[in-house]
């Protein structure tokens, strides 16, 4: 089972989502909170593989817990879910740590899917959110420090690859990859792996339209 905690101000909405979620086998609701800051405590708490995080809310914002759950609880996934797509929320949201974005209106089985797709250490963003995460990263020249096989990880990466699809490809065990994810992220200065797919992007290690597919492909799935 994949333990989700919502954390949204509008009960309603938490009530939807919950309905929605309990249809899935897979997926348990193990609690909620109406604000920013209660679903940090929720969360430091449960541990729950994902949060489904709404952005505007009291006490903390959304991107804020955000970042907050990036530092105390990094083993949990966050997905934003909003009323709208704005570019400089979407590019706040990955830099707070966020690996997925969604309308809130969008359907209960693309949900489902996108919460899946981020426990197996993939993201998951509406198209609207992917083009401004395109166009984002600025263009950078490759660090002399990333090794081959680090280049090559990275590569894999920015395919929207697991860490297990990765291990498998380069016939290296699984925390291998988990440690040189690490290293390549310190290396390149970011703080997560949607945006380290990104700087692959402009470095050409993986075309435009390949990595614009990898970020859409639940929305052709």
């Amino acid at each position: 089972m994949i333990s989700v905690v919502i954390v949204d101000d509008h009960g309603m909405v938490r009530e939807g989502l919950r309905q929605f979620l309990t249809e899935d086998p897979e997926i348990t609701v193990v609690g909620e909170a109406s604000d920013g800051a209660s679903g940090v405590q929720l969360v430091q708490s449960l541990r729950p593989a994902v949060v489904l995080m709404d952005v505007m809310m009291p006490v903390l914002d959304g991107i804020s817990a955000t970042a907050s759950l990036r530092d105390c609880c990094p083993e949990s996934r966050v997905i934003i879910l909003s009323n709208h797509v704005e570019r400089s929320t979407v590019i706040h949201a990955v830099k707070a740590g966020a690996v997925g974005y969604l309308l809130k209106d969008a359907l209960a089985e693309e949900l489902c899917h996108a919460i899946k797709e981020v426990v197996q250490g993939n993201v998951h963003f509406a198209p609207q959110a992917s083009i401004f995460l395109l166009h984002e990263v600025r263009e950078p020249n490759l660090p002399e420090n990333l090794t081959e096989r680090e280049a090559d990880v990275l590569r894999l990466l920015a395919q929207g690859r697991s860490n297990k699809d990765i291990a498998r490809h380069l016939h290296i065990v699984e925390d291998t990859v988990k440690t040189h994810v690490r290293h390549i992220l310190s290396k390149l200065g970011v703080q997560s792996r949607t945006q380290a797919a990104l700087y692959a992007t402009r470095l050409n290690l993986v075309p435009v339209d390949e990595q614009e597919q990898s970020l859409q492909s639940s929305q052709a799935r």
